[in-house]
């Protein structure tokens, strides 16, 4: 068991950090403040392999896996979590159309979507189906050569904006088996979008309703076979926990260092408040659990990568610790600013407010609790511990 990342690891990690100091750090505050979508930079993003890092290379991909992928998304998120939850969510959307669409979409849409020519939303979430994502109602009925949508899905990421929406809708009974997967494209008949959100954070990606009304796509544009798409979906969450849970540890990360350095500076009853013990003892323990977390993120997403038969559970139980392990770095680092770290003059403010929706989007943590606790209580335990 070798834990330390190879040379094309930290090959990548350099760059992504490289990338992140550079072009999101500088940039970040403003995006929150004016809650602007980065375009041209998540396009040079791209330009570094960063939109189809587990995408395949015929199509512009990097064929990347999902450990190099938390390192990646690990690194932006030191300087802006909330736009690197959105590479996160492209690259989801991106890797769906690799794994499960024809040749002929794969061609088509993946050489734009990897350099963000196009951008992707995941259509999965409904006003009436949120942990409950089995009992979606947005239907799809077979008409001829097409399928016909209508329904409605709730807070997605890159609403009104994204050029590609992969959307989950039910085709056929009630019930997980009865859902299968589409890509519609914006500009399609009877595809709106509800106004954008108005979000505590990730201010730097758009978030809509994406209403589907009489909508009319090909046949061809399923993903997989009719009944796949809850599959589909629930293999997608796997990897997009790992990287929401490296979303946490990147924020958390640079929250952490910025209270190192403060403390550091910061006098108090004639000495740097790095000197009393219990500030100490604080950050001893924040630094503790956030490696703490890091090792469970990369052990899972090996097991992801390489399909392991409980990829899922281990997945669940890194985005559950790492995203509320992330959240608590976060606010004890703004305790530690005092006053200072409740100003935007600081950015600590803006990383909590970003990590906050971790513990609730890519299934909610309570959610990660049932998914543990079923595997926990299986047949299957302790046998494939």
């Amino acid at each position: 068991m070798d834990f330390d990342l190879s040379e094309d690891q930290r090959a990548f990690q350099d760059v992504a950090r490289s990338f992140a100091r550079d072009v999101f750090e500088p940039n970040a505050a403003h995006w929150d403040e004016e809650s602007i979508f980065p375009e041209d930079e998540l396009r040079q993003a791209a330009e570094l392999g960063f939109a189809g890092i587990y995408v395949r290379d015929d199509v512009g991909g990097v064929g990347l896996g999902r450990l190099e992928s938390a390192i990646i998304i690990e690194e932006l998120a030191t300087a802006c979590p909330s736009t690197a939850a959105y590479v996160s969510i492209h690259n989801m959307a991106a890797w769906m159309i690799d794994n499960w669409g024809n040749e002929d979409m794969r061609q088509s849409l993946l050489p734009r979507l990897t350099s963000m020519e196009l951008f992707a939303s995941y259509c999965l979430t409904e006003p009436n189906a949120g942990s409950d994502a089995a009992g979606l109602r947005t239907k799809a009925v077979r008409d001829g050569d097409h399928y016909v949508l209508n329904g409605s899905k709730a807070f997605i990421s890159g609403g009104g904006r994204s050029d590609v929406y992969v959307v989950m809708a039910r085709s056929g009974d009630a019930g997980a088996g009865g859902v299968s997967a589409f890509v519609i494209e914006n500009g399609t008949p009877g595809l709106s979008f509800g106004a954008n959100e108005k979000k505590l954070g990730w201010k730097s990606q758009p978030t809509s309703a994406v209403i589907m009304e009489d909508c009319r796509i090909p046949v061809g544009n399923m993903l997989g076979e009719e009944g796949d798409g809850f599959k589909i979906a629930m293999k997608g969450l796997d990897g997009g926990r790992l990287n929401i849970a490296a979303c946490s540890l990147g924020g958390a990360q640079a929250c952490l260092d910025k209270a190192i350095t403060y403390t550091q500076e910061r006098q108090q009853f004639g000495q740097p408040i790095a000197k009393f013990q219990a500030l100490q003892f604080k950050m001893a323990d924040m630094a503790t659990e956030l490696e703490a977390a890091r090792l469970m993120v990369h052990s899972a997403a090996v097991k992801v990568s390489n399909g392991a038969p409980d990829a899922t559970v281990k997945a669940a139980m890194a985005k559950q610790f790492a995203t509320d392990v992330g959240f608590k770095v976060v606010n004890e680092a703004l305790q530690l600013h005092g006053g200072y770290g409740y100003i935007k003059e600081y950015p600590i403010e803006r990383y909590l407010r970003d990590l906050r929706v971790h513990q609730i989007l890519e299934g909610t943590n309570e959610i990660m609790r049932v998914i543990i606790s079923r595997h926990l209580l299986s047949d299957h335990y302790p046998s494939n511990r």
